[in-house]
């Protein structure tokens, strides 16, 4: 069968151990691409991962291998590596039998490497073990190897010891995946099955899809009579523009076998019609759908806006074609009074939404304005107030109990309605040197987190391997998205690495904190915070508007309350003008009727003028 001699694999690891530069290496081992054109981080194709050293988008590329006279086929997926494109990953693993896990010489298993393991063990791969870097000076591979022997259950003889800089065991790398990593499953005789595990937006030829066949395989002579294919979720059915296979260069191909991994250029203009996760299939000979994608939950959510108002349509059309390139980002409209037309967005963490806004600005050319981030709440309702306000809101029932979800202040229901308001909690594991312990602690008492177990990393003969740890924790997720991993870092000296799961919905004291300007509430201003915290936010937000917001011929109070109780409060002097000028002795009833009139005018203003607030106002409120 040909599928034996084909190899579909992934790199896996924590962030920065070197999988792009492994991937480097096996490219020019095999050949794939001219030394004189391979340049550091060859598959990194973004701006973005070339300035920052990180892998964002999962990359394909197809190699070819000689071993002991069999020409086999390589189709590797490079990952990334950091916690917020934990889809690309999975996505990733999907399309694969097998996975190489990465470990740093120098760094050994980090949180990553612990997650990343598990998911491929999930999904039924063969894991090869590597330990990388071992060309550095510092590099302990044979402690690192048993660290990787410890926590995940490898085996001394099954690690290989590689450098992707030098090229020092790569060559035996190739050879495990070929003959470890079992072949593609499937019949070229069963009716064809393609997963679709990525996608993106191609202004000559429309959406490209990036397929792996499952079962069946398209032939030249399908292509030849213009044979349409079937996107089963959205019974769409098209006739290819174009199929081929990526090296990483598109390069076309008169049709794809069961195992392969290639490319399908579908001429679609409509980005709705083409989703990740799902079959393509022949619409003549339709077969059944595969098991697709578990859609990815937002943890983080943030509203975007153009600076431009007329620029909306741009926005949009950039924000369609940015989510057909990455799957886990979640949009819906909004419109704010301050800040006009926009999209509430919703993210898997916060490097995720800032690579997101800068891709938007790089990629699509477009300014925008970002609101400060938030998470998901769960608002759980009196059961009797319920049937008046279905109507009002968007409530689910669930397990007897009526909710509903927000990721904003202003969509917060009556507080009448609200029983208690549960926030999203994490599960949290930390690995650290010993040293670190105490200061780490520390951190998570300050951010509400929940202690759960120290774990420390022992050889099989129960000595200490290293002196490093696993602190586990559990934490509400709006503390996590705010400094704890920058303090983390810093407190460690960058040694500490994390990892968090999303656990559930916990009921916590939220409160509204809500800002008035003139007696107005101002939904863009108002926020969700912990009751203990809201004091100290209310005072920093009062104080930082009345720097902001511009004198006017009335004063302003500018207010921060909970409710109906205000808890801070500044004003904002008026202007005034000296309605006294030229008044010199006579009675002094003419001066006060002078400033009794100037009195009922401000008022008058008062009550009837309407306060600006100024755009740099909102931005700079937001943005803290």
């Amino acid at each position: 069968m040909e599928q034996n001699y084909i190899r579909n694999f992934c790199i896996i690891a924590h962030i920065d151990h070197g999988k792009s530069t492994l991937a480097d290496r096996l490219l020019e081992i095999t050949n794939t691409i001219d030394k004189r054109k391979l340049h550091d981080q060859y598959l990194d194709t973004l701006e973005l991962e070339q300035e920052r050293g990180i892998t964002i988008k999962l990359q394909t590329a197809r190699m070819h291998y000689n071993l002991d006279g069999q020409e086999y086929i390589l189709n590797l997926i490079d990952t990334p590596g950091h916690v917020d494109f934990a889809y690309e990953v999975s996505r990733s693993l999907a399309a694969c039998e097998g996975a190489v896990l990465l470990v740093d010489a120098t760094q050994g298993v980090e949180a990553q490497t612990i997650s990343n393991a598990f998911k491929a063990l999930e999904h039924d791969l063969t894991i090869i073990p590597v330990v990388n870097k071992i060309d550095l000076p510092n590099a302990e591979p044979e402690k690192r190897a048993q660290e990787m022997c410890d926590l995940l259950g490898f085996r001394m003889d099954e690690i290989i010891y590689t450098s992707g800089k030098t090229g020092i065991g790569v060559d035996e790398l190739i050879r495990a995946i070929i003959q470890r990593v079992p072949p593609p499953k499937g019949s070229k005789d069963n009716r064809l099955q393609c997963l679709i595990f990525d996608s993106f937006f191609d202004e000559h030829k429309g959406v490209i899809a990036q397929v792996k066949v499952v079962n069946g395989e398209i032939k030249p002579e399908d292509l030849a009579r213009k044979r349409k294919l079937r996107f089963i979720a959205t019974q769409n059915d098209i006739a290819p523009l174009e199929i081929g296979y990526v090296t990483p260069i598109f390069i076309k191909s008169d049709g794809l076998k069961v195992g392969e991994v290639g490319y399908i250029a579908t001429a679609q203009k409509d980005i709705q019609q083409i989703s990740v996760g799902d079959t393509v299939t022949f619409a003549d000979e339709p077969a059944d759908a595969l098991v697709g994608y578990q859609k990815p939950k937002a943890m983080l959510f943030a509203s975007l806006y153009p600076t431009d108002a007329d620029r909306y349509s741009d926005f949009r059309d950039a924000l369609e074609k940015l989510a057909l390139n990455d799957a886990s980002l979640s949009y819906v409209p909004e419109v704010s009074t301050a800040l006009g037309a926009g999209f509430r967005c919703g993210f898997l963490g916060l490097l995720h939404m800032e690579i997101v806004q800068e891709r938007l600005e790089r990629e699509y050319n477009v300014d925008l304005v970002v609101t400060a981030p938030s998470v998901e709440y769960k608002v759980k309702l009196y059961k009797d107030k319920v049937a008046r306000n279905k109507d009002k809101y968007h409530i689910f029932e669930e397990n007897g109990e009526y909710y509903v979800k927000i990721t904003s202040a202003a969509e917060l229901p009556e507080e009448a309605l609200i029983e208690e308001i549960q926030e999203p909690w994490c599960e949290v594991e930390i690995i650290t040197p010993q040293q670190y312990i105490g200061d780490i602690m520390q951190l998570c008492q300050e951010k509400r987190a929940i202690y759960k177990d120290t774990v420390y990393v022992h050889t099989s003969s129960n000595v200490l391997a290293s002196n490093r740890v696993i602190i586990k924790y559990e934490m509400p997720f709006h503390e996590i998205i705010t400094d704890f991993f920058d303090r983390l870092k810093s407190i460690s000296h960058g040694y500490a690495s994390l990892d968090y799961r999303f656990k559930g919905f916990i009921a916590s004291d939220i409160v509204k904190l809500s800002i008035l300007i003139n007696g107005q509430v101002i939904d863009a201003l108002s926020m969700l915070i912990e009751r203990k915290k809201a004091l100290y936010e209310g005072k920093r937000l009062v104080e930082k508007l009345k720097t902001l917001i511009p004198r006017h011929q009335f004063k302003i109070p500018i207010q921060a309350a909970i409710g109906s109780k205000v808890i801070a409060r500044e004003d904002i002097p008026p202007y005034r003008k000296d309605v006294l000028k030229g008044l010199y002795g006579g009675d002094h009833r003419r001066k006060m009727k002078h400033l009794e009139r100037q009195k009922e005018g401000k008022k008058r203003l008062k009550q009837f003028g309407s306060v600006t607030i100024p755009q740099q106002a909102f931005l700079a409120v937001l943005r803290q």
